[in-house]
């Protein structure tokens, strides 16, 4: 056997065990409460509280709802105090469990107040679910209205809050020793998505910040993930009807919770899983021409047509959705 011969052996040997590894990880995802086993009691031994962020709908409304049937109290976060109370009435009536209503407006510098209202609580787990997609109608970078105050709004709801949240009760977790942090990302992130490109951007930095999070904070016990959902039926998606692809916000948050221990980041169900890996795999030349940007605007604005919305309406997520 010549050198060369040798060579091309051990190539093709390290491409079927790298093949072979990629495919017995990805074989793990489909069974989720086998191989990322919870115990019964895991959230209420995170500690007595859960703080989500953008609860009064949508994705941020079930992870409200999933952690009080965990066992958890809840401190649920908006602008909307009627929708808020409502949310809180119906959670205590459906659980047992107690619940914190904080009114306020993320985008504002508001940190502090939120802070001093959480004082002594003992926090197990933080969902930044709070969001901000610029433009209902995808366009480009430039068509935004109000591009100035669109980047500031984008930037604060996105980024700011999230980093401001992990702030203020990630020390709490690093006393303890314990604790989950939950930062909703979006499937579009995972690729540059033109259209999108303020809020795909946006939702890379709550990619990274909670992947070097987890690097930093992984040897104190405590779990930080991003969860980055394609389609989802709330407000932000425009209440699309539920099927294999598109979940409830519910079903979508007792599979994402499966994945807990699987991992910095996950999608947070089979199916889109799946689609995340499609959309990897697919050039993106073929992504970026001129006929499939057009098609999604025009699929979009049909959509918008039919249900009277304003094509520039931002869409402010108190809900969290793709």
């Amino acid at each position: 056997m010549d050198l060369m011969e040798l060579l091309f052996i051990t190539l093709g040997t390290a491409v079927i065990v790298c093949y072979g590894v990629r495919l017995l990880l990805f074989s793990r995802m489909l069974f989720p409460k086998i191989c990322f086993p919870l115990s019964k009691y895991f959230f209420t031994s995170m500690g007595e509280w859960a703080v989500v962020t953008g609860a009064s709908e949508g994705i941020g409304r079930a992870y409200a709802f999933e952690l009080a049937e965990q066992g958890m109290n809840v401190v649920i976060m908006s602008r909307t105090k009627e929708t808020l109370d409502q949310v809180a009435k119906e959670i205590g009536a459906t659980t047992g469990q107690r619940v914190k209503v904080i009114v306020t407006d993320l985008m504002k510098d508001v940190f502090s107040e939120i802070e001093e209202q959480l004082r002594g609580l003992n926090i197990g787990v933080l969902v930044n679910n709070v969001g901000m997609l610029p433009s209902f109608i995808p366009c480009k970078f430039l068509e935004c209205a109000e591009l100035d105050q669109t980047i500031t709004n984008v930037i604060n709801c996105n980024v700011k809050t999230m980093a401001k949240m992990c702030k203020i009760i990630l020390p709490g977790m690093d006393s303890r020793g314990k604790g989950v942090i939950v930062n909703i990302s979006s499937g579009v992130a995972s690729i540059p998505f033109p259209l999108y490109t303020l809020y795909a951007a946006s939702k890379v930095f709550v990619e990274r910040f909670s992947q070097g999070l987890q690097a930093e904070y992984k040897d104190k016990g405590i779990i930080i993930q991003a969860v980055a959902p394609f389609g989802v039926s709330t407000r932000m998606a425009d209440y699309q009807k539920t099927d294999i692809v598109t979940l409830s916000p519910g079903d979508f948050v007792k599979s994402s919770l499966q994945y807990l221990r699987a991992g910095d980041k996950t999608y947070g169900s089979v199916c889109h899983i799946v689609l995340g890996w499609l959309l990897k795999s697919i050039p993106l030349k073929i992504l970026y021409a001129d006929s499939m940007l057009l098609g999604l605007q025009d699929y979009v604005k049909k959509r918008a047509l039919e249900k009277g919305r304003n094509n520039q309406e931002p869409n402010i997520s108190h809900s969290k959705s793709n």
